[in-house]
C-alpha cells in the first residue's frame, strides 16, 4: 500500500500500469486536491476520477473506490485489500482533502469480525506451475517468492509462462483475461449506499466528502416533504451502471454534485440515454459543496 495526493499520483501512473500487466496486488490512496500541477495543495477537489480510470496508458482494467467518512477509510480500505488480493490487481482509493483532514470518533470492529481475503496460492508442485495460466476465475494462483516457484515478471505483454510475446493469439488471450477477471465479477466489486432511494422522485448521486453534504441535504428535503433519495457511490470503477439503471428508469431527475466540471455526471448521462433528466452541481474553487447548495438545487428540481 502507498498513499499520495494528485501530483504524486500522476507520477505513479507508469508503475500502476506495470502492476496491471504483471497482476501485482497493491492499494494506492489518492487524496485529491485542486490542480493541475501543484494547483491548490490545501484545498479539496474531485478532479482525479477519470485519471484513476485512464491515467496509465493502454486498455487496462482497474478498481477504484471512494471514501466519504473516517469509518469509510477503515472499511473501504479493508475491502480494497481484499479485492486486490482476490483479483490480483491494483485498487485505487480516492479520498479528498476534506476526508483526509476530518477527525471523528468511530467504533472499530473486533479483529475477528473483519473479513480478510488472501491471494490464492498454487496447489501444484513448483515444476508444474504455469504462472499466468487461465482458469474460470481469470485469476492465476500467485506463488510467493522464495518458495521454489520460479517465474518471469515483465511489464511486456507475456504468455502464460510470463515471457514476452508478440503472437496475436497470446496477446488477445492475455488482455481479454485481465479484463474478464474484473467484469465477470462486477457484482462482487460494485458497492454503493442508498438512503431514501426506494420511493424517490429525485435522486442525488454523490461520492467522497460531497456525499456527506448530500446526505444532510436529502434529509432536510425529506422533512419538507420532497421525495428525494441518495445513492452514494463507493465503487467508481468499474462504473456501477447496472446498479444505477433501475433508478434512472423511474426517477424524474438526477442531481450529481461533485467538485469538478462534471466527471461522474457525464458518465451518468452516457448510461441514461435520455431515460431521465441529469443535472450537475459543480464547484471548482477549492471549497466544499455545502448541504444548503444541494438543497436549493433539489427544491428547484
Amino acid at each position: 500500500m502507498t498513499a499520495t495526493s494528485g501530483p504524486g499520483f500522476s507520477l505513479m501512473q507508469e508503475n500502476i500500469g506495470f502492476a496491471c500487466v504483471a497482476e501485482v496486488p497493491c492499494v494506492i490512496v489518492n487524496v485529491m486536491r485542486g490542480g493541475p500541477s501543484t494547483g491548490l495543495p490545501t484545498k479539496p477537489s474531485q478532479g482525479d476520477v477519470m485519471q484513476a480510470r485512464w491515467g496509465t496508458h493502454g486498455e487496462h482494467p482497474i478498481i477504484v473506490l471512494a471514501v466519504s467518512t473516517t469509518r469509510d477509510c477503515f472499511d473501504v480500505t479493508v475491502q480494497a485489500f481484499n479485492l486486490s488480493e482476490k483479483y490480483r490487481t491494483p485498487v485505487i482509493i480516492l479520498a479528498d482533502e476534506v476526508v483526509a483532514h476530518t477527525r471523528e470518533k468511530i467504533f472499530l470492529p473486533h479483529p475477528e469480525e473483519v473479513e480478510v481475503v488472501d491471494r490464492i496460492k498454487p496447489s501444484m508442485p513448483p515444476e508444474w506451475y504455469i504462472p499466468y495460466e487461465d482458469n474460470p476465475r481469470g485469476v492465476p494462483p500467485m506463488a510467493p517468492f522464495g518458495e521454489g516457484y520460479r517465474y518471469h515478471v515483465t511489464g511486456l505483454i507475456h504468455d502464460i509462462r510470463g515471457f514476452p510475446t508478440e503472437r496475436p493469439d497470446e496477446i488477445q488471450q492475455f488482455l481479454t483475461r485481465i479484463h474478464r477477471k474484473i467484469y465477470q465479477n462486477y457484482f462482487d466489486i460494485v458497492m454503493l449506499k442508498e438512503e431514501f432511494a426506494e420511493d424517490a422522485e429525485i435522486l442525488v448521486v454523490a461520492y467522497g466528502s460531497v456525499a456527506r453534504s448530500a446526505r444532510r441535504a436529502v434529509r432536510d428535503a425529506r422533512r419538507r416533504g420532497i421525495r428525494v433519495g441518495l445513492i452514494q457511490l463507493v465503487t467508481l470503477w468499474p462504473f456501477p451502471r447496472q446498479a444505477l439503471e433501475p433508478y434512472l428508469m423511474r426517477v424524474k431527475a438526477v442531481l450529481v454534485p461533485e467538485m469538478n466540471f462534471g466527471q461522474v455526471s457525464r458518465e451518468i448521462k452516457r448510461i441514461s440515454q435520455g431515460m431521465t433528466r441529469v443535472e450537475k452541481l459543480n464547484r471548482i474553487d477549492g471549497d466544499l459543496i455545502t448541504p444548503q447548495e444541494i438543497l436549493t438545487r433539489i427544491m428547484k428540481l
